[in-house]
C-alpha cells in the first residue's frame, strides 16, 4: 500500500507540473509528504486526486494544485517565518514547515488543531508553533512575518494581518464571499501593493467565535 501511495504521489506531481507548478522544492516536498495521513482513513484512497476533500467540522483539505500554487507564490519571496491562518488538517502546515525556518499556525477549531498537531509530530516536524485562536486577529506577539498564507476566504482583507506583515513581506489570501479571488499583497513600509489572481473556492474565514 505504501508503494501504491508513492506511485500516486508521483503522478500527482506530474499533473502539478502540467498545471504550471515549476518550483522544484515545492514539488519535491509535495511528493514526499503523505497526504493520506491528513484526512479520514475512509478517504485515503482519494489522497492524491487533485481535489479538495472533507476533514470534518465543515472544513476541507485544500486541492493539491491550490496548495502548490499558494506555496509557490510564497516561495518567490524570501520567507523565513510564515504565519498560516487556518491550520485545518495540517497538510499546508507540513508543506510550509519543510520549506521555511518557522511556521506559526492559527486554528479556531480546537479538535482540528489537536489532530493536526498529532500528525505533524508523527512526521517529526518541530519548527511549528500552533495557536487556538481567531484567524482574523493573526498572532500579534509573534509578528512581524515575512509571509502570511490564509487558507480560508475572508470577506475582506483583515487589517490585523496587514499590520503583522513585515516590510517587504507577502500575504497570499483568498478574498470574497459569492465570488472569491486569490490576492497577493506586498508591504513596502506603510504602503501595500495588491495583485488579484484567478477565481478560487475556499471555506469562509469565520471571525470571532472559537470552536
Amino acid at each position: 500500500m505504501i508503494q501504491n501511495f508513492q506511485g500516486m504521489a508521483k503522478r500527482l506531481v506530474a499533473l502539478l507540473r502540467q498545471q504550471g507548478i515549476t518550483n522544484e522544492r515545492v514539488l519535491q516536498v509535495i511528493q514526499a509528504t503523505p497526504r493520506q495521513q491528513f484526512m479520514p482513513e475512509s478517504l485515503a484512497h482519494k489522497a492524491y486526486e487533485n481535489t479538495a476533500l472533507p476533514i470534518g467540522k465543515g472544513q476541507t483539505i485544500s486541492q493539491p494544485l491550490m496548495v502548490a500554487s499558494m506555496t509557490q507564490l510564497l516561495m518567490q519571496h524570501e520567507c523565513k517565518n510564515v504565519l498560516e491562518i487556518g491550520t485545518g488538517s495540517g497538510y499546508q502546515t507540513a508543506i510550509l514547515a519543510q520549506l521555511v525556518e518557522r511556521v506559526y499556525s492559527v486554528e479556531r477549531i480546537a479538535e482540528l488543531q489537536y489532530q493536526a498537531k498529532r500528525r505533524l509530530k508523527q512526521l517529526d516536524l518541530h519548527n511549528i508553533s500552533m495557536r487556538h485562536g481567531d484567524g482574523w486577529q493573526g498572532w500579534q506577539s509573534k509578528a512581524p512575518f515575512d509571509g502570511i498564507i490564509v487558507t480560508a476566504a475572508a470577506s475582506d482583507i483583515p487589517h490585523a494581518l496587514m499590520e503583522q506583515l513585515a516590510d517587504g513581506g507577502v500575504m497570499i489570501i483568498p478574498v470574497g464571499t459569492v465570488r472569491q479571488r486569490l490576492v497577493v499583497i506586498r508591504r513596502f513600509g506603510d504602503d501595500f501593493e495588491h495583485k488579484q489572481l484567478g477565481d478560487v473556492k475556499f471555506v469562509p474565514l469565520v471571525p470571532g467565535s472559537l470552536a
